[in-house]
């Protein structure tokens, strides 16, 4: 198996905790697969999108589409729209064109048991983005690899951020959503590293992501009103409970820059990192190299239509802070300066 340790964050602008943090603009090696199937030929895939409001889940399916484009198959996209009830009428139109392969793209395979049954009777090869907390090959449900980078590392990155970032004495609020299984571990880990560590969780939020938009301004009024100055930080497992925070936190007279600061362990939208490089109600995420994993479901998938092994590679994610931003002129997504692109493009022969 090919695993990444968390070296990987070329955004970062501080060596943090004895994690090995360093900013680097060079070019580096490749550590991923240079093995595998060369591309099968006319291949229609399916990928079914959670919620493509979500910044994560809609990086990781443009880089799906371009990597597509390279293997030359065909590509549709299904919204599930963040609800279970759009998740499911999604399987339904999947299975109904028929497709050579899906992609399950940022919900947990538990949620659909019954149509990934339906669809492992079928015989159509599955990969998934965040499925589930078993990351890699013969994930739960039938799936054949799981993408994802390792999500307690993530989550541990987060936590101890703040922890530095309060002097040992951060006041977190965490948001989760207990709809996913892999979001509660998140928030467990990050409850539990926090604590360890000498910080204090005030409270423990459970909100739908799908909700954010009409949940987090009155959630924000009242978390403030209920711990004032003792808030000194908010985590979350996603980048989305951020985009509505702002304007609560704004209306209560603080600072883009003020307390409580916002981190997220995961996925590095492109507005988490508008918002980070602006100085305006989020200090850090821990993202994902979103596009690159868009290619490497790509790369899974054709090596579970062409009969052979998973490649079992785990990317690393980046911890992205204003500083390291500096450096970046205006790309608002964490694209390693890796050479991915031509190595999968020369394991398919493309």
């Amino acid at each position: 198996m090919l695993r990444r340790t968390f070296t990987n964050t070329l955004l970062a602008g501080s060596i943090m905790m004895g994690m090995g943090l360093s900013i680097s603009h060079a070019e580096t090696a490749w550590d991923g697969p240079t093995t595998g199937p060369k591309a099968a030929a006319g291949k229609t895939i399916v990928v079914l999108a959670a919620d493509l409001k979500n910044g994560g889940i809609l990086g990781v399916t443009n880089g799906v589409e371009e990597a597509a484009a390279k293997i030359g198959w065909t590509v549709r996209v299904l919204d599930g729209a963040g609800s279970i009830q759009g998740r499911t009428a999604a399987f339904g139109q999947a299975m109904a064109l028929k497709p050579h392969g899906i992609i399950i793209n940022g919900f947990d395979a538990v949620e659909q048991q019954a149509a990934l049954d339906g669809v492992a009777a079928a015989k159509i090869p599955m990969v998934s983005w965040h499925s589930g907390p078993k990351i890699g090959c013969d994930a739960p449900g039938g799936i054949f690899a799981n993408v994802s980078t390792d999500a307690m590392t993530v989550s541990e990155t987060a936590a101890i951020w703040a922890i530095e970032d309060a002097g040992g004495k951060p006041g977190a609020v965490i948001f989760t959503d207990s709809t996913y299984q892999i979001a509660i571990d998140k928030a467990d880990r990050i409850k539990e590293t926090i604590e360890k560590m000498g910080g204090t969780v005030l409270e423990y939020v459970d909100t739908p992501i799908a909700d954010t938009s009409t949940r987090m301004g009155p959630l924000t009024t009242s978390l403030l009103q209920k711990y004032g100055a003792k808030w000194t930080h908010a985590l979350a497992i996603n980048d989305l409970y951020f985009d509505f925070m702002g304007p609560a936190l704004a209306a209560a007279g603080i600072k883009g820059d003020g307390a409580p600061k916002a981190g997220s362990a995961g996925d590095g939208s492109e507005a988490a990192f508008q918002r980070i490089r602006t100085g305006q109600y989020q200090a850090i995420t821990v993202a994902e190299p979103l596009n690159l994993q868009g290619w490497q479901l790509v790369d899974e998938l054709n090596r579970a239509v062409s009969g052979e092994a998973c490649s079992g590679y785990i990317t690393s994610p980046a911890l992205v802070t204003t500083e390291g931003l500096k450096a970046l002129g205006d790309s608002n997504q964490f694209d390693p300066d890796t050479p991915y692109r031509d190595a999968y493009a020369k394991i398919w022969g493309k």
